[in-house]
């Protein structure tokens, strides 16, 4: 990860946190560890104020590695900050009623640089209820996103792991993204060359923007429904304020195709070489 790290700060610039000139910066990193991301953050901007955000190891989570600032890294899962996520009251007959967790960043609390790169892997499920399978994804992206943006300083950037360009998910979170900051999609030959997987780097954030409201908005209320609604609730709150199929590629296609031109070529130039592709 740090090696992948490095290469993206190199390309796009990711890691550099200040949006003041001569002050260190500051960092939340939404899912730390093993600490690859946030070792490059901290080497890149010396002195900056760090908060991040890890799996307990009780809960399938990793290490964090030396260099990292582990002090600075509280050990929970991102997708249970329900009073973060503008959720105070927990139905009491809900199967983690009593594992749902109270504010741990104060309203004021800003960030130059906000990192989203959790995702859900396999190993995972063993410690969680299975009710939350179907939906972890999708909890564990919008808690990020939304408490990260909430958190981002105007002028920050963020980084957010993303997988296919394609999918409407992904280009619902590009086409938010764009209409309250700069972004590049970037793709480290590094551990994802074959894989799906590529970096949304978005500088510039402006935070007080009426669409970077809407955005906050609609990801607590995925959260929400995927946590304590129906699956028609869900659904709906998937498709809430989303446009259809065509008005998407009318408005956003040109630069969907645009910016994932550079992702695809990278895959496929991996893909062509890969030993599983060769018969």
């Amino acid at each position: 990860m740090q090696r992948i790290g490095e290469e993206l700060h190199r390309e796009t610039g990711a890691f550099a946190a200040r949006t003041s000139p001569g002050k260190p910066g500051s960092v939340l990193d939404m899912c730390a560890a093993p600490g690859g991301f946030l070792s490059v953050a901290v080497r890149v901007n010396p002195g900056c104020e760090v908060v991040g955000f890890s799996l307990p190891r009780s809960g399938g989570g990793y290490p964090i590695i030396p260099g990292a600032l582990r002090d600075r890294v509280k050990h929970l899962d991102v997708t249970m900050l329900a009073e973060d996520m503008g959720v105070t009251a927990i139905p009491a007959d809900h199967p983690d009623a009593g594992k749902f967790l109270s504010r741990r960043l104060e309203e004021t609390q800003l960030f130059d640089l906000v990192i989203c790169d959790g995702h859900v892997l396999r190993p995972h499920a063993q410690f969680r209820s299975s009710y939350r399978e179907s939906r972890e994804g999708a909890r564990l992206k919008t808690a990020q996103l939304a408490i990260g943006l909430q958190h981002l300083k105007p002028g920050g950037t963020a980084v957010v792991l993303l997988h296919k360009v394609e999918a409407w998910e992904t280009v619902s979170y590009f086409r938010r993204f764009s209409k309250f900051s700069s972004v590049r999609l970037y793709k480290p030959a590094g551990g994802h060359g074959t894989r799906s997987s590529f970096y949304m780097v978005a500088t510039g954030v402006n935070r007080e923007h009426p669409e970077a409201g809407l955005a906050i908005d609609a990801w607590k209320r995925v959260w929400r429904t995927a946590t304590f609604g129906t699956d028609e609730e869900y659904k709906e709150a998937l498709r809430a304020g989303e446009p259809s199929v065509e008005q998407l590629l009318d408005e956003f296609g040109p630069v969907l195709t645009q910016n994932g031109r550079s992702v695809w070529k990278q895959q496929a130039k991996f893909l062509a070489k890969a030993s599983f592709t060769q018969k």
